[in-house]
């Protein structure tokens, strides 16, 4: 397959398995011991890597969320945790649910092989979150790093989403009603705060699609075909063992 074609048909799996550890059972435990409950911990764990920083900037950072949410949960979780105390316990969480799901998964080696040469040739500038949870401590197992790349390679292609969707005028928060309708309270919307979905939003959320794959190319571009071959297969029994 061509580069195009290879980041097609990985980006939407890296997206859908790399956020499979954020609800599990065992990271909502490790959240309850640090004191913070399932969302808290969510918000404080995936942007304590960014440090201890002022709620706008992890607002900026994740986009999509109302900032007034991000702002609450922020501030409500620092108050009991240190943002990189809960950052280093996500991350670890991340490992431990790749080490309870991918454990003998075969072509795993394989997987994590291409998909560290992907995340060596990942470009970091504009990309705050990507570029902090890049560079917390990697798992030296293979099940527990398979499922850290997932969610660094998610991370990666969401902060290139942000700038395509800016690129091309379109608000996360509008993307978001149009993505993911039914998600929107979740994320602190109100069905008032929603756009007017037409046919210019449409294309601008295409453009933002086409130019969102663009930005992440070069990246994944440097596998090889037998490289391309093991991260797809890979991804289909990484998927086969989060579904089981």
């Amino acid at each position: 397959m061509n580069d195009l074609e290879f980041v097609q048909a990985t980006s939407g799996l890296i997206n859908q398995y790399g956020s499979a550890f954020y609800f599990a059972p065992a990271t909502l435990a490790k959240g309850e011991e640090l004191g913070l409950d399932t969302f808290g911990f969510y918000a404080l764990g995936r942007g304590g890597v960014l440090g201890d920083v002022e709620p706008a900037v992890v607002s900026a950072a994740f986009g999509y969320f109302n900032p007034s949410l991000v702002a609450h949960l922020w501030n409500k979780g620092k108050a009991i945790v240190a943002p990189r105390v809960a950052g280093a316990a996500y991350v670890e969480c991340c490992a431990e649910h790749g080490r309870s799901v991918f454990t003998g998964v075969e072509g795993l080696d394989a997987f994590v092989a291409a998909g560290e040469k992907v995340l060596a040739a990942c470009e970091v500038e504009a990309f705050p979150l990507f570029a902090a949870i890049a560079a917390e401590p990697a798992a030296t197992d293979v099940a527990g790093r398979a499922m850290q790349l997932l969610a660094v390679l998610r991370e990666y292609r969401g902060c290139a989403h942000l700038v395509a969707l800016r690129a091309v005028g379109v608000r996360s928060k509008d993307a978001h009603f149009v993505k993911r309708p039914n998600d929107v309270k979740m994320f602190g919307w109100a069905e008032t705060d929603a756009p007017v979905i037409d046919d210019a939003l449409l294309g601008r959320m295409a453009e933002a699609e086409a130019l969102t794959d663009r930005i992440v190319l070069p990246a994944f571009a440097v596998l090889d075909q037998a490289e391309r071959a093991a991260m797809v297969a890979g991804l289909a029994a990484v998927g086969a063992a989060l579904a089981g």
